[in-house]
């Protein structure tokens, strides 16, 4: 969901909306996202895309901000167009794709800029015409969609078309758009087992399906977040011991990782190498590029000071 700055239009007139509609197809045909649902309004635009194998940030970055580029040049305007950044909602397809299609291509008939679905029908910004053969274009799902109706277009269309006519009375559907964690997975009696988990998602996570799916969507992001931290973590340890033996050896840092080779820096390395191994099981590929040499030197860094610890 994209939104104007202070809820201003993002559209002023057809050409807006034909820039912002080619922009979107080409980009998708691109990156291979799949868009399945879309609407554009007067000051905000809801999508509903499979993400490509760029993810939705790019996607969305490229569309937004060439887009916003092109509307200050035409209109004369400076500064941000959009408000904020893009608010995005993971969803579970099998219960809410054909949910969100619907309520997405309804904006218009809620928002009385068409008044029957019949000019809904005709209306050209959004993705509904094109599931019902008003309109055409190379890159909205519209097979895939209607194959979740029936493999016949004929008889798809038609049941799109009285699943259409079921969701009018629905109005606006706030579950649909704030997919809030708790709401999602059905209540506090669902949330409370998952313990700390919660807090780290924040309190306004959007995240829409089953308990289960939310779970295991919480579940990957944590497991993302731990693999950061413990790089983070790494990284910090590599640097304080390579800054706590430099300066024991009284060798210059920087100087030490631009690889100088004289004897008291090779001296200097040799240890950091051996500790960095040993004490925090770094690669010895890794060590070699902390420490401005090559794997070998490495290696044999840490062979010779082991040679002289087995002496002792």
């Amino acid at each position: 969901m994209i939104r104007g700055i202070e809820r201003s239009p993002i559209f002023k007139d057809n050409r807006d909306r034909e820039d912002f509609i080619s922009r979107m197809g080409l980009l998708a045909q691109e990156t291979g996202t799949r868009i399945l649902a879309w609407a554009l309004m007067r000051n905000h635009v809801h999508l509903l895309f499979f993400s490509g194998p760029t993810g939705i940030s790019k996607f969305m970055r490229r569309l937004l901000t060439g887009y916003a580029l092109r509307y200050n040049r035409r209109h004369r305007r400076s500064g941000h167009l959009f408000q904020n950044r893009y608010k995005s909602i993971i969803c579970e397809e099998g219960t809410y794709l054909l949910e969100l299609v619907r309520y997405i291509h309804l904006n218009p008939l809620r928002a009385a800029v068409v008044k029957s679905m019949a000019e809904l029908d005709h209306y050209r910004w959004s993705g509904h015409g094109i599931l019902v053969g008003k309109g055409k274009n190379d890159w909205q799902e519209r097979e895939y969609v209607l194959l979740q109706f029936h493999e016949k277009e004929g008889n798809a269309i038609r049941f799109y078309r009285e699943y259409m006519e079921e969701g009018k009375a629905q109005g606006r559907r706030p579950e649909l758009v704030g997919g809030e964690l708790i709401r999602s997975l059905g209540g506090w009696s669902q949330v409370l087992p998952l313990g700390s988990s919660v807090d780290k998602m924040g309190h306004d996570c959007r995240i829409l399906g089953s308990g289960d799916f939310v779970a295991e969507i919480i579940r990957e992001a944590e497991k993302k977040v731990r693999r950061y931290l413990r790089a983070s973590d790494m990284k910090s340890s590599i640097d304080n011991a390579i800054k706590e033996i430099c300066l024991k050896e009284g060798v210059g840092e920087q100087e030490l990782r631009m690889g100088v080779r004289t004897r008291k820096y090779s001296g200097a390395r040799a240890k950091i190498a051996y500790h960095l191994s040993h004490e925090l099981g770094i690669s010895r590929a890794e060590i070699a590029r902390q420490i401005g040499v090559c794997t070998s030197a490495i290696a044999k860094a840490i062979q010779n000071l082991e040679g002289a610890e087995n002496k002792c």
